[in-house]
């Protein structure tokens, strides 16, 4: 498969790289970003962190407001950004143009409704296409963790719990915990997915804690002054869901935090470590 370079930047030693490429999960072209820590250029192969962004971003948020090649570097982990949905002239996207469904809103799902199962295909894409170009054509080791903000928290649970053996670390900011409760979840699911509730679950992390086929610790940071906890992250019930199940979760609620990447930047350093010790283990 053909990689466009679309740029190109120094950063802490490493580089940090956007690229193009025809998706064939997606039906159309897609951008990911990968940091490759300057180990990579002396013949190692590294373990690899894919990070899911929320609502509305690209592969662009994390990697510019994050700040995490700093230690990226320092650990020798490569960080590899899809962008969050499909895109294209051809993509459709919400008929009402509203930000939280469509285009920048793919959920992290396998979409089995028309006009959208042609293209909202993001849980391949995620779990099987893209690592399968990352591990083509980059330094890498088979040693894989998953990450996320806020839709793409929900996403890196869905992605592990789903997808058993493929990760060995996984964690969180602010995730969508429990989708078939909430208004973003539930406009989602229902065009993505029908209105077929049961085939919802398989896409909720707090259904999907019960049956789990590993107990992959988790690790999840909340801010308390999150406009959107109450109404649509639900944190508390990831951490009733993981209790019942007997699933080891590290949920931080931290005072005064806010869903912003000023939240995420203050805690990124905890995350890549939660990572780096399980990949290099």
């Amino acid at each position: 498969m053909t990689l466009e370079i679309v740029s190109s930047n120094k950063s802490f030693g490493g580089w940090h790289k956007r690229y193009r490429h025809r998706s064939t999960s997606l039906n159309c072209d897609m951008v990911f970003a990968v940091y490759l820590p300057p180990q990579a250029e002396q013949g190692q192969k590294l373990p690899v962190l894919y990070w899911l962004s929320g609502l509305t971003c690209t592969d662009e948020n994390f990697m510019q407001k994050a700040g995490a090649q700093r230690l990226a570097a320092e650990l020798g982990l490569i960080i590899v950004a899809p962008d969050t949905s499909p895109r294209g002239a051809d993509v459709p996207g919400d008929p009402d143009n509203a930000w939280d469904f469509g285009l920048g809103a793919g959920f992290y799902l396998n979409a089995t409704q028309e006009p959208y199962a042609r293209h909202y295909r993001m849980h391949d894409y995620v779990v099987h296409e893209l690592p399968a170009l990352i591990e083509a054509n980059f330094p890498v080791s088979d040693k894989r963790g998953i990450s996320g903000h806020s839709m793409g928290g929900h996403g890196a649970l869905v992605c592990a719990l789903r997808n058993p053996g493929r990760y060995q670390s996984l964690s969180a900011f602010a995730p969508i915990s429990n989708p078939m409760a909430c208004p973003w979840g539930e406009k989602a699911f229902s065009r993505y997915l029908g209105d077929d509730r049961a085939r919802w679950r398989e896409w909720d992390a707090c259904m999907l804690l019960a049956e789990a086929g590993e107990r992959l610790p988790i690790l999840v940071d909340q801010g308390d002054r999150d406009d959107f906890l109450a109404n649509q992250l639900k944190p508390e019930a990831l951490q009733a869901a993981a209790k019942a199940a007997g699933h080891p979760l590290t949920l931080r609620l931290q005072p005064g935090y806010d869903h912003s990447y000023y939240f995420i930047a203050s805690f990124i350093g905890d995350h890549l470590k939660h990572h780096a010790e399980a990949l290099k283990a």
